[in-house]
């Protein structure tokens, strides 16, 4: 790693790198077979793939940081982890929805967050052969190799997948912009800003921690912000681990308008 403080943060990183490869073979095993299903309080599906990645990663983890703190999608949560100054922030399988529909754009994404940001992140694709990874002042790799964002070919707009309401109320506005590919895992699309593939990321409001925050890491790293449009760039392990909309471009040409569409269209928090 390029800094020197990054070398803290590095054993964290080989051991969340090593369990989102193990989590991501688990994973693997019950893609596109008939696995159990449930539907959880917010209407969202999860799987026993869900909840086999989960149980792996807290045991694997916990047993090689057991003074960290716990965050996980499929674990009941526990509010002792607001008294540790480091945490593991986890999303077992990042994109159910389309992993149960056999899409390839599912994740495993890990994140070691200390006093609310984020120091050391992964962000795995195992369909794709994906794997992003950060850590605190020390750049942003993928498969090994620093992030660059890929060359654009022809003057076209920024590439921007939205829902459809965004989309509308940026063409009332006259700005003109390339409709992105549909990517299911939150994590996955934000990261594809530094890659090149897309130029802006947005979701609706209500992602939570563990959806967002290795690939703030990452698009840190890469000297891209990511943004809660309603109180600025996100913090982490608060007793609130929802957000509001947010937004990561590559340049802020857009930023101002996009704020106030995400804001118009789904308000922010009391």
């Amino acid at each position: 790693m390029p800094h020197e403080v990054a070398l803290e943060f590095e054993d964290d990183l080989e051991l969340i790198r090593s369990a989102a490869v193990s989590a991501g073979i688990i994973a693997t095993g019950f893609f596109r077979q008939d696995v159990k299903t449930w539907t959880k309080e917010n209407a969202s599906p999860v799987s026993e793939a869900d909840y086999a990645v989960d149980r792996y990663l807290k045991a694997t983890l916990c047993a090689e940081r057991p003074d960290y703190g716990w965050l996980s999608e499929e674990t009941a949560d526990n509010l002792e982890r607001l008294n540790k100054d480091r945490i593991f922030v986890v999303d077992p399988i990042d994109g159910t929805r389309g992993y149960l529909q056999g899409d390839d754009g599912w994740t495993v994404c890990i994140t070691v967050v200390e006093k609310g940001r984020p120091v050391a992140g992964v962000v795995y694709a195992p369909i794709r052969d994906e794997l992003y990874e950060a850590i605190a002042g020390g750049g942003a790799y993928l498969n090994g190799e620093p992030i660059r964002r890929r060359a654009r070919l022809g003057n076209i707009g920024p590439i921007m997948p939205a829902p459809g309401a965004v989309h509308r109320e940026l063409e009332a506005r006259g700005i003109s912009f390339v409709r992105g590919p549909a990517i299911r895992s939150l994590a996955l699309r934000l990261v594809q800003v530094a890659t090149g593939v897309l130029d802006i990321a947005v979701s609706r409001r209500g992602a939570q921690d563990w959806d967002i925050a290795s690939a703030s890491l990452i698009l840190q790293e890469c000297g891209i912000s990511l943004e809660d449009v309603c109180c600025g760039p996100p913090t982490f392990n608060k007793q609130e681990i929802r957000h509001g909309a947010i937004a990561a471009m590559v340049e802020d040409s857009l930023k101002d308008d996009i704020h106030e569409v995400l804001r118009s269209i789904y308000g922010c928090p009391a």
